[in-house]
């Protein structure tokens, strides 16, 4: 729990609004934070050409394949997918499939989808074989946008034939399918407005229901947690801390138990600060013996053009040191050239 150890004392400490009235959150509207910026002079069919022959040269010059996706923005990779295709007639993600080897392959792909596309492909690949990656679906799910959630959704069932609804029915149980369907309606406020009379309410009905003596009621818990804005949510830890001796993450720590305490505990953690989850799980991804590859390509690639700016920086406030440093340290090769290149200079 020492993710929340920041996060508490930013509540004891936020303004104290007693009042009846709600207020907006300044400063926390959406910007852009990602590491990756439209190239200038954007010349399609010549970044093409230029990949031609990086593939299909004697030896695959990997770095000016890495140094030219990684300049280019999503949407201008796509652009030249197609200006490949016209001049080739063969499908780039296809050759770049063949050419390319392990985790270097994987951020390359991961690269040329669309963001719908590779939150679909991250989806799919976490519900299928044996086993399914939980925390991966919670991961998506509570970190993208409403509308990125119904583009996903989407994608997810033109790729598959088959709705991501029924997949996460099947593939999960219980209390965490509830949460995870909740979070698929993409209905989550969006605003920046705090009501305080909103947040009194919903703290009581959250202690309330962590004071059963029957057990926790965590249908109660879904429904807040997946449809309040964040500001929101954190005056609601904040009227909480009040009302009980614990701590709504310490409360959850206590009542719940196996993957719907770990989905709830990380949709407090993203309404809080999501650049502050993904530096943990990027943290989470290299210390100790042995080192996590896919959990770095799937957190750089999917918010390289989003936050990752403040992700590198929040990482280096919360560990005290940079994202970079620890990526030379634990990777290497064109793998490791790559992910420096997705987080930026130091």
């Amino acid at each position: 729990m020492t993710f929340f150890n920041k996060f508490l004392d930013n509540i004891v400490h936020q303004r104290e609004a007693e009042e009846d009235d709600s207020f907006e959150v300044r400063g926390k509207k959406p910007e852009y934070h990602g590491t990756i910026v439209p190239y200038p002079n954007f010349r399609p069919r010549m970044d093409a050409s230029v990949l031609e022959e990086a593939i299909n040269g004697k030896n695959v010059d990997e770095e000016t394949i890495i140094t030219l996706l990684v300049q280019r923005t999503n949407e201008q990779r796509q652009e030249i997918a197609v200006a490949y295709e016209k001049s080739t007639d063969k499908s780039l993600v296809k050759e770049l499939k063949s050419e390319l080897r392990s985790d270097l392959e994987d951020v390359i792909l991961g690269l040329m989808l669309t963001p719908a596309q590779f939150d679909a492909f991250l989806l799919r690949k976490a519900t299928k074989g044996l086993g399914t990656s939980e925390d991966i679906l919670t991961e998506v799910l509570t970190s993208r946008t409403n509308k990125q959630i119904k583009d996903l959704a989407r994608a997810f069932e033109e790729e598959n034939g088959k709705s991501l609804e029924d997949v996460i029915k099947k593939e999960t149980k219980g209390d965490f399918t509830q949460a995870l369907l909740a979070m698929l309606e993409a209905k989550k406020d969006e605003s920046h407005t705090v009501n305080p009379v909103l947040a009194r309410k919903d703290a009581l009905t959250l202690f309330e229901s962590s004071e059963e003596s029957d057990g926790i009621d965590v249908s109660v818990f879904i429904d807040i947690l997946t449809s309040r804005n964040g500001p929101q949510l954190a005056q609601t830890f904040k009227s909480y801390s009040k009302m009980s001796d614990v701590n709504l993450p310490k409360a959850l720590d206590m009542h719940l138990k196996g993957d719907i305490e770990d989905c709830l505990i990380d949709i407090v953690k993203c309404a809080w600060s999501t650049p502050a989850f993904f530096a943990e799980k990027l943290h989470n991804a290299m210390k100790g013996h042995g080192t996590c590859e896919y959990t770095l390509m799937r957190v750089l690639v999917s918010r390289s053009e989003v936050d990752l700016k403040r992700i590198v920086d929040e990482f280096q406030a919360m560990y005290g040191k940079p994202l970079q440093e620890c990526i030379l340290e634990d990777t290497k090769g064109h793998f490791e050239n790559i992910l420096l290149r997705l987080c930026g200079p130091v």
